[in-house]
């Protein structure tokens, strides 16, 4: 799976999706402008020790990330956009392992234009009325895990276990 962050602003949030990508085995790609830079604090005070095992790719801007992934050509990996402006749930698409799922900045989602071209690639959360958002990391832990749940939650780990050698 693929977590695409079009021009985040807030480095803890920033930092959590890393954290998240590294659990699922998902790459984080960061579409620039970035609010922050990547080596600030915050963004690996949030990620914690995981920010080494995530593997993020950087883009210049949203075309450089369309022309970098080839979805101009015949791209057999799929974009979604995860905005309020969707009318179809993140649980009513249906995920492949190699698919991208986009998330706009914090104080704005992905701009309009763009949802437009993509229009049938939207999903939303549903909220209660008259709220305008999630929170960002929250909201793509949402829905990366129901990417994963759909298939088979591929090469992650289903059992738990003690940590300190303390099992009964």
């Amino acid at each position: 799976m693929h977590i695409v962050l079009l021009e985040p602003e807030i480095p803890y949030n920033t930092g959590n999706v890393g954290r998240t990508c590294a659990a699922a085995g998902a790459a984080l790609h960061l579409i620039r402008p970035l609010g922050f830079d990547t080596s600030d604090k915050a963004v690996k005070r949030a990620g914690m020790d995981y920010w080494k095992d995530v593997d993020v790719r950087y883009y210049d801007n949203f075309q450089d990330f369309i022309d970098k992934n080839g979805f101009n050509q015949n791209h057999k990996a799929r974009l979604f956009m995860s905005t309020t402006k969707s009318q179809r749930l993140y649980t009513e698409a249906s995920y492949n392992t190699d698919d991208y799922i986009m998330f706009g900045k914090e104080s704005a989602g992905i701009p309009e234009p763009i949802l437009r071209r993509y229009s049938d690639a939207t999903v939303r959360i549903p909220m209660m009325e008259n709220r305008r958002s999630l929170n960002l990391s929250n909201s793509v832990a949402i829905v990366l895990y129901e990417a994963l749940r759909q298939n088979g939650f591929q090469g992650l780990q289903f059992k738990g276990r003690f940590h300190r050698g303390d099992e009964k």
